[in-house]
């Protein structure tokens, strides 16, 4: 007897159209009870979708690519009679009661039990357990956990190419750190073959001591939010694979700032906040416009520029949890007073951790303003696959020469960072770029040429 169940998405909280990286299973699997069939990844966690009871996989109605949210079906499955859920459960009990007889002097450790099923767990800080594996298939797949699948991903790397360290020839993300140092250093050509093209990497760089810092006085240890936890390695993928050129300068935006002063009431009255930062988005359009490099991508060869149409402009929103990165659509086509609307609606959002996957999604140009909390010149870490990133500091009187009246005068000065990936911008096109954005922000005038 057998029972025909449609699985579908359960409740993964807040999240909508997420994207299906990997489909773990195919038709004919037998599969386990809360064993992953599929894995969905937004760009805020990773989450496995568990198979609600044993049975076997007669229908797989999505593939990777597709976007899915709560109740969507993904594949019918011939579900197990109670009685051979029974006897299936009771092999389990054998086995674990013959694991648990080992010898403590054996090398390999019983499997951990399966953690609850959470969806919003990202599975970059998820320990490599047995129980959050799929079982190989009969093609050879690789058996690797889904949280180093996804670091392979970043890396480029083709986890067929590689010989798994642990238990039953499981990868585990050491062995893909290896097999990267390998094949930088010159390693077989095995591992050379298993590099994506495309992919930059950073020398074999030696490890960094293990300190024991409770030696030296009293410490306490303190997780990492989820949103770093998921940024930090991207942050570090960014600065080791682009070469980095930071151009500073100065911008005079003392007439804008009395400008952006006398129409902050009217502003207000329309349920708006005039920032400083929604004239920095409208001279950084004028900029990109009259420097399309700026507004590109390179693509996987790295041989060919995407010059994109578009504009939608990224700015970095200080939260709770840490830095993110909301998205402006189509930045181009709206006023000022529509960019400083959207800006603060953004910004609330985030604050809350309300944010959709597709909020910060399609980003072309990144803007980290850093001057409502203080602080000068810094070198912001350019967010790929962009090419480039505007840091704005906080703005101060300074005096400036006047030659005509051959004084010194108070004005306004903003100090702007701005980094580029040097690959595809030169020191020239980026003293040109900044140049004119300096002027589009000391004369507002500008913007409307």
């Amino acid at each position: 007897m057998s029972n025909l169940v449609e699985v579908k998405v359960p409740d993964i909280g807040d999240f909508k159209d997420v994207e299906i990286i990997e489909v773990l299973v195919k038709p004919g699997d037998t599969v386990q009870s809360e064993a992953s069939l599929l894995v969905l990844e937004s760009d805020k966690a990773t989450m496995e979708i568990p198979s609600p009871s044993t049975g076997t996989v007669k229908e797989i109605k999505v593939k990777v690519g597709d976007k899915v949210s709560q109740g969507t079906t993904i594949m019918m499955l011939e579900a197990a009679v109670a009685e051979q859920q029974a006897k299936a459960a009771a092999q389990v009990a054998i086995e674990k009661a013959a694991v648990a007889a080992v010898p403590a002097a054996s090398k390999e450790a019983p499997a951990a039990p399966a953690p609850a099923f959470d969806p919003t767990r990202t599975l970059l800080a998820a320990p490599p357990t047995a129980a959050l594996e799929p079982a190989p298939s009969s093609e050879g797949r690789p058996h690797a956990s889904p949280s180093v699948r996804k670091f392979a991903r970043e890396l480029g790397v083709d986890l067929s190419g590689i010989t798994g360290s642990a238990n039953k020839g499981r990868i585990t993300k050491e062995d893909v750190q290896n097999f990267v140092k390998q094949a930088i250093a010159g390693g077989s050509a095995a591992a050379s073959r298993g590099m994506a093209t495309g992919v930059n990497f950073a020398p074999n760089l030696p490890d960094l001591p293990n300190v024991d810092f409770g030696k030296f006085g009293p410490i306490e240890t303190k997780p990492l939010s989820r949103i770093k936890k998921i940024s930090g390695p991207a942050l570090h993928r960014n600065w080791l694979a682009i070469p980095h050129i930071t151009q500073f300068d100065e911008a005079d935006m003392t007439e804008l700032e009395a400008f952006r002063k006398a129409q902050g009431a009217d502003a207000e009255k329309q349920g708006v906040k005039l920032t400083p930062l929604a004239f920095i988005i409208k001279a950084a359009i004028a900029a990109l416009k009259k420097f399309p490099e700026f507004n590109s991508s390179l693509d996987r060869s790295g041989e060919n520029l995407i010059l994109k149409n578009y504009y939608h402009i990224g700015f970095a929103a200080d939260t709770p949890n840490g830095l993110v990165v909301p998205v402006i659509k189509n930045a181009d086509q709206k006023g000022v007073l529509a960019l400083a609307k959207e800006l603060g609606e953004l910004s609330a959002i985030a604050r809350e951790g309300k944010l959709k996957p597709t909020d910060m999604q399609g980003g072309t140009f990144s803007i980290s303003s850093l001057g409502g909390i203080g602080g000068a010149n810094f070198t912001p870490i350019i967010n790929a696959p962009e090419v480039a990133i505007l840091g704005v500091g906080r703005s101060g009187i300074k005096p400036v020469w006047n030659a005509d009246k051959q004084i010194f005068i108070p004005r306004l000065i903003v100090p702007l960072s701005l980094s580029y990936d040097h690959r595809v911008v030169d020191g020239a096109l980026g003293a040109r770029f900044i140049t004119f954005l300096n002027g589009a922000l000391s004369d507002i005038r500008r913007l409307v040429l």
